[in-house]
């Protein structure tokens, strides 16, 4: 192993973004190094044997929050009690997967018994099935909401792919940040050049206006869609790019968590090789991000959303 490996070399040797890895450095659980002539991130041996540690933790679906605790303490407890946490919620997890199932096949039961001919008998798997929704609600609740939404929770979980639905963004006019290393090079000045010009904005008629994207080398750029009386003079020297626009799979994630976001988006590759598209990302043309910002949203989901656009084209047509 050479003294040092690149960015790009970490994220293909353990098949983990660039973006994620500037986002568990930002969490504090990896460290990077640069060096005055190579702009990119560098990891030392004993940043890719902590990075070894936080990638078997998330296998094991400790959360961020837990993770640097773990790595805060100089013991082995607060490891031993997360496991130990990890092992009770499995457990709590598949008895009300179990007391679900059998709610199920009662249902199914049911099913079997009736004739879908009969008004009596649909009626009666009408009144069943209200049975079996209350009966959801109710398992394991005995005046424990938590445990009701953990059974929400799990039964959320097991969803084989997130609710994708194809949406076009128009070619337009789009300021660029340019491409960047790390986001912190421009999130104080592209970010507060965009929200002054919104507040001048008369009007277009897309929504959202700023998408984030990333080349598989880790740069970024953040673009911003302007209007046609918007010129460089008008965006601090920003560039302004001619947008191709075009159709994009897009899904709702958790911004912060490129665990789940990664999820999401292989989730939607998953879509699209079953749909009549098919993948259209290229260089300049990549999947793209957009916050969801609302500060009642945050407060009342306890996250921040996160719009992925995968973008595609229609599959063509075998003759």
């Amino acid at each position: 192993m050479p003294d040092l490996l690149k960015i790009k070399e970490v994220s293909s040797r353990y098949d983990v973004t660039a973006r994620t890895l500037r986002y568990y450095e930002d969490m504090g659980l990896i460290n990077s190094q640069r060096s005055d002539d190579y702009a990119y991130r560098m990891y030392d041996e004993s940043s890719i044997k902590r990075l070894e540690q936080v990638l078997i933790l998330r296998k094991l679906n400790i959360s961020i929050k837990d993770i640097q605790r773990i790595f805060r303490s100089s013991s082995s407890e607060i490891v031993l009690e997360v496991l130990g946490k990890k092992v009770s919620d499995i457990d709590d997890e598949v008895a009300l997967l179990h007391e679900l199932k059998k709610i199920v096949l009662e249902f199914i039961m049911q099913i079997h018994r009736s004739d879908f001919q009969k008004d009596s008998d649909v009626k009666l798997l009408y009144e069943k099935a209200k049975e079996v929704e209350r009966q959801i609600i109710n398992v394991g609740y005995e005046g424990n909401p938590a445990r009701v939404n953990s059974l929400l929770n799990i039964t959320e979980k097991l969803k084989k792919a997130p609710e994708v639905r194809i949406v076009e963004i128009p070619k337009c006019r789009m300021a660029s940040s340019g491409y960047f290393n790390d986001l912190s090079e421009v999130i104080g000045s592209f970010g507060k050049w965009f929200s002054e010009y919104d507040k001048k904005r008369k009007g277009i008629s897309f929504s959202p206006l700023d998408f984030m994207f990333f080349e598989p080398d880790g740069r970024g750029m953040w673009l911003f869609a302007v209007e046609d009386w918007v010129t460089e003079k008008d965006t601090d020297g920003y560039e302004i790019i001619e947008f191709e626009g075009g159709l994009y799979a897009n899904a709702v994630s958790i911004d912060g968590d490129d665990d789940i976001n990664g999820r999401v988006y292989t989730g939607i590759k998953a879509w699209i090789d079953s749909s009549g598209f098919e993948l259209d990302e290229r260089e300049g043309h990549r999947a793209m991000c957009h916050m969801i910002v609302g500060e009642k949203m945050n407060r009342g989901l306890g996250y921040k959303q996160l719009d992925i656009f995968v973008p595609v084209k229609l599959r063509p047509v075998k003759e």
